[in-house]
This record gives structure tokens, C-alpha cells and sequence, in this order.
């Protein structure tokens, strides 16, 4: 790694900048204590320095004057000065002590505040992104980047920096402290580190690379981990509980070997970083012995010099560990920048206010999935008029549920145009036209919360409902013909449904997000094949009632089942993305194509 490629790596880092200015006063702080507290760790060196004076001093007098009148004298000085030698050494170490505490109750605090800030920045840039950014990623490399990296980024804002700014603090403290002392001694006690900073290079360039592999493959563990929790059902029903175990374990060792590999990276600082103390403490007796004898240093100095280089020996040890943080901030920082960076394709255009009424138009639409490069819709066009219902009919993979998504836009067009009361669908304000939307997905999803949080999940905000709004969540739900069901639950309407629903059947997930898109009163209703895990009677209960709920709204019915569409007032069929049939029941059953096959089939279906 050249000066280069290093300056490009703590590029990284910059982003970091404009939290560390937001919290610059509790930094400014931070530094004071940290200066304050190193300080206050010079003097006791030079209290010892004096004492070992005091001690050399008081040994030639009382060899001097032993057995004289004098002797009990020297021998109470000596002892008064040891006593305000050790009241001074308290002092200084208590009034340090509480320094050190401020300095860690600011630095450590913002990095711990920046952490708050990333990770709601995180988050939000999570809604924003379309759908194609999770079709594109996995979950387990989403929810990394929020967790790992964030705490990786924490450890270099809070311990890395307190550290590194300590470090050069006391250095300078020292270093001028022992030059004001003798020069000459100085430079042979510092001599090792140069070399010392030489080696810590080429071992950390290593540990760049090793910390992004770490990362890296430790998003894969995530993302294993939480796609085995999700099916573990199907992983229980098909009996691959050992397979499972196996890949897992495939997955954790590459994670394991290449952690091994940092940690031994890692593990070379330590025989390194602590050959400093060892080889100064030699110099400093040796050629401070030298001194000694020449009468330019006291034996105190000798002790001084020594605690200095201790004083030195933690924060230059914690080098190895910093440089650690650093390597594996820098690796985290990279991820979570491209993440931040990632734009999403769909754009909001405007903020303006938009009323919908509910004529939608499609106008030669086509569209291919970006992630799987399948072609899903070929030119097609039709009109659903003001507060009128049509179907959509077809068979799996026709391009159904993409018409849902791109008049919800999840999705832009390739080519052609949607339009919303005569308005392109790229020129209104995204949320208003999802919040006049009722949209019923294909895949239900619940949240870990009650029956009751989940239907009004859409309507009301969080907290406790009033008694109005509990009101419209069970006419809602009598609606969707989930009422009786709620009821015979313990809880009825507080029952915690479990994540994703697992503790209901799929039928009833399916009526619980029919009630939420009623609750919502949307102005146009798209229900995406939300019927085909009910049965026919229970189906046609729901029907009915949308028949009243659907009274002055546009609704979007789109099935495989012919039951499900037979009353809609106009039917379109798709078959491989393209438009093939459109009329009424009846017209369509005439006509003896696409549909009136699907119909003859499921008829024979039922009747066996």
C-alpha cells in the first residue's frame, strides 16, 4: 500500500467530518481534559525525580554526620519530605483521575451520539431506495451494515481518536520535557521509533485488506442466518436441517479462518509495540549511567527518564489496537458510504398536492425486471374509467402483479406511460399517490404486533387507537370477513400475530391486509390475487362486501381465479405480457379463448 492508495483509504473517513464539527464543542473539551490529564502525569515522574535526590542526598548526610547531633534532624527532614512527596503524588493522582473521567465522558459520549446520527441516516436511506435495491441485495448484508459497521465506525470516533490524540499529547509533553532535561539522552531513548513506525506500517497495510474480507464475508453469515430463520419451516418440512447446519458452518469457517488471519495480523503489534519500553529502559540505564558519571544527570533523572518511557508504553502499545479500529473503520466506512450514496431510481418529482379520482390509463406500456432481465409486460395498453372495476386475468407469470407494482410505482416503465386522471404517473407527488392507494400484495406481509396494529397500520399512527379508530379497525375487519376469526383468538384484536404472521393461516394473513387497504378509504383499490389462499365461500363473502366498499373508487382486481373477476365490468387476459382478450364475463366466454380455457378448467376443477 503506497502514500496513495493509504490517503484514498482515510478518504473514507472524511464523510465522519461534518458529525465530528456537529458535536465540536464536546470535542473541544474532550481534547482539554485529555492535555489536562497528561499533564497532571508528568509531574509525579518529577516528585519521584526529587525523591530519589532527596534519598541519594540524605544518605551522604547521614553517612556524613552519623552519630552527631545532627543525625536525628536529617532524619526528621527526610521523613517530612518523604510524607509531602506522597501527599503530593496523591494529589496529582486523584485530580488526573478525574480528568480522565471527563475525557471519557466526552469523547467516548460523542462517538456514541455519532453512532445515534449513522445509524437513523442508515435507516432513512432505507426507505428511500426502491425495490430493486433489496431485490439486488441481500438482507443479511442490509442489516450489517447498520449493526457491524456502524459499531466498526463507533470504535475509531470514540477509543481510536481518544487514543490517538493522547498519544500525540503526551509525546509532545514528554518528549519536551526530556529535552529540556539532556538532549543528548533523549535522542538515544527515542531512537527505536522510528524503526518502530516503519514496521507498524507494512504490518497494518495487511490489515486493510484482511478487515474489508472480514466485513465482507461476515454480511454473508448475516444474510445465511437470517434466510434460514425465515424458511425454517420449509427447512423442517423437507427434512435439510443437517444440509442447513452444514452450509452455515461452511459459511462461519471462511468467516472464522479469515478473522484468524487479521487476529494474527493483529497479534504482531503487541511484540512489536513493546519493544519500545524494553529497548529505551536499556538505553536510558546505560547511557544515562554514563551521565551519571559525568556528572551531568542525577540518579532522579535516571528514575524520571524510565517513568516517562512507561508513560509512553500504553498509549504507544495501543497503537496496534488503533491502527486496528482504524483499518476496520475504514473497511466499514467504504460500505456504508456506497450504501449512502446509492440513488434511488425512483424519484419523487414534486411535493405539490394531488386529489385523485381514479381514471387510470395505460398507455403501450412494456417493462423488464432489471434484476432478472425477464421481459414482464409488451406494449400494453388499456383504461379504467372513474370509479369503475376491472380484472385482471392470466396465468402465473403472465405479468399480472407487475401491473400492480408500476401503477403503485415500485417500478418505472421502460417504455410508454401510466396515467392517473389524465397525469403521468412521473409527474405526481409519490406520496400522495400512495397514500390514495389501497394496494393488497400478492405476498402478505405482517408485522411482530397485534392484530389490531397491523389493520391500522396504514391509517392511524403508532400508539393506542381511540375508541373511533377501534371502531374503523373492526368494520374493516368485518369487511375483509376476519371478524369472527379475530374474536375466537384469547386476545381477539390484541393477539400478537408473531413475525411475518406466522401464527396465522394463510387465508387470514390474507383477510387481515384486505382490512388494512379498506381501513385505508383509498380512491383507487388494487387487490393483487390477495384471494387465493380462501375458500370460495369465504371469497364471495369478501366480494360482496367490496361491491359497497368499492362504490365511488377504482378498483384493480387481478386473479388466476375466474370466480374472483366474473362480476368485474370489464376483464382483461394477459398471456406473456401482452394484452390477448378484454371484455365481460360473458363476452369473454363467447369469444372461446384464454379465459373461457381457464374458466372450463376450474369449472371441471370444482366439480371434482
Amino acid at each position: 500500500m503506497n502514500f496513495n492508495t493509504f490517503a484514498a483509504s482515510m478518504k473514507s473517513l472524511f464523510y465522519l467530518n461534518q458529525f465530528i464539527l456537529k458535536y465540536k464543542f464536546k470535542m473541544f473539551w474532550g481534547v482539554v481534559f485529555i492535555a489536562l490529564s497528561n499533564w497532571l502525569s508528568i509531574y509525579p515522574a518529577q516528585i519521584f525525580r526529587n525523591v530519589i535526590d532527596v534519598v541519594m542526598e540524605s544518605v551522604d548526610l547521614l553517612n556524613n554526620f552519623k552519630n552527631t547531633k545532627f543525625d536525628a534532624a536529617i532524619k526528621d527532614l527526610f521523613i517530612t519530605a518523604a510524607l509531602w512527596f506522597g501527599v503530593g503524588l496523591f494529589i496529582f493522582a486523584i485530580a488526573r483521575g478525574v480528568f480522565v473521567f471527563f475525557m471519557r465522558q466526552t469523547i467516548i459520549m460523542v462517538s456514541r451520539y455519532i453512532e445515534y446520527d449513522i445509524k437513523n441516516e442508515i435507516y432513512q436511506q432505507y426507505q428511500k431506495l426502491d425495490i430493486s435495491f433489496y431485490k439486488n441485495n441481500n438482507t443479511g448484508d442490509i442489516m450489517n451494515r447498520i449493526s457491524e459497521d456502524v459499531t466498526n465506525v463507533r470504535m475509531y470516533l470514540g477509543p481510536a481518536i481518544m487514543y490517538t490524540i493522547n498519544l500525540i499529547i503526551l509525546f509532545v509533553l514528554v518528549i519536551f520535557t526530556m529535552v529540556n532535561i539532556n538532549a543528548e539522552l533523549s535522542l538515544y531513548v527515542l531512537f527505536p521509533l522510528p524503526l518502530l513506525s516503519v514496521l507498524i506500517y507494512f504490518v497494518s497495510r495487511r490489515m486493510t485488506r484482511l478487515s474489508g474480507d472480514v466485513q465482507s464475508q461476515l454480511s454473508t453469515v448475516y444474510n445465511k442466518t437470517q434466510e434460514t430463520f425465515a424458511g425454517v419451516r420449509v427447512v423442517k418440512a423437507y427434512t435439510k436441517e443437517k444440509q442447513t447446519v452444514e452450509q452455515f458452518n461452511a459459511e462461519a469457517n471462511t468467516y472464522k479462518d479469515k478473522a484468524l488471519k487479521l487476529a494474527l495480523a493483529d497479534s504482531m503489534f503487541s511484540p512489536l509495540i513493546f519493544l519500545l519500553p524494553v529497548l529505551s529502559t536499556v538505553i536510558t540505564v546505560f547511557v544515562g549511567g554514563m551521565e551519571v558519571i559525568n556528572g551531568t544527570i542525577s540518579y532522579g533523572n535516571i528514575a524520571e527518564f524510565v517513568i516517562y518511557i512507561n508513560l509512553l508504553t500504553w498509549p504507544v502499545a495501543s497503537l496496534g489496537w488503533v491502527t486496528s479500529l482504524t483499518q476496520k473503520a475504514i473497511a466499514s466506512q467504504k460500505r456504508i458510504n456506497e450504501f449512502l450514496q446509492t440513488k434511488s431510481k425512483i424519484v419523487n418529482p414534486n411535493t405539490d398536492p394531488f386529489p385523485v379520482k381514479g381514471e387510470v390509463e395505460f398507455r403501450k406500456v412494456s417493462f423488464t425486471y432489471p434484476e432478472s432481465g425477464i421481459k414482464a409486460l409488451v406494449d400494453v395498453s388499456f383504461v379504467i374509467p372513474l370509479h369503475s372495476t376491472m380484472a385482471i386475468m392470466g396465468k402465473t407469470g403472465s405479468g399480472k402483479s407487475t401491473i400492480a407494482m408500476l401503477l403503485n410505482r415500485m417500478y418505472d416503465t421502460d417504455s410508454g406511460d401510466i396515467f392517473i386522471d389524465g397525469v403521468n404517473i412521473k409527474n405526481i407527488n409519490l406520496n400522495e399517490l400512495r397514500k390514495q392507494t389501497g394496494m393488497v400484495p400478492q405476498e402478505v406481509f405482517l408485522f411482530s404486533d397485534s392484530i389490531e396494529g397491523n389493520i391500522a397500520f396504514g391509517s392511524f399512527s403508532g400508539g393506542t387507537l381511540s375508541a373511533a379508530e377501534k371502531e374503523l379497525v373492526m368494520d374493516a375487519a368485518k369487511k375483509a370477513a376476519i371478524h369472527d376469526n379475530i374474536c375466537g383468538f384469547p386476545n381477539q384484536y390484541q393477539t400478537i400475530v408473531g413475525e411475518r404472521g406466522i401464527t396465522l393461516s394463510g387465508g387470514q394473513k390474507q383477510r387481515l391486509s384486505i382490512a388494512r387497504a379498506l381501513l385505508k378509504k383509498p380512491k383507487i383499490l388494487v387487490l393483487d390475487d390477495c384471494l387465493s389462499a380462501v375458500d370460495t365461500e369465504t371469497e364471495e363473502a369478501i366480494l360482496n362486501s367490496l361491491k359497497s366498499e368499492t362504490q365511488g373508487k377504482t378498483a384493480l382486481i387481478i386473479s388466476h381465479r375466474v370466480s374472483s373477476v366474473k362480476n368485474c365490468q370489464q376483464i382483461i387476459v394477459l398471456d406473456h405480457g401482452q394484452v390477448v382478450e378484454q371484455g365481460n364475463h360473458d363476452e369473454l366466454i363467447q369469444s372461446k379463448g384464454l379465459y373461457f380455457e381457464l374458466y372450463q378448467k376450474q369449472l371441471k376443477e370444482e366439480i371434482q
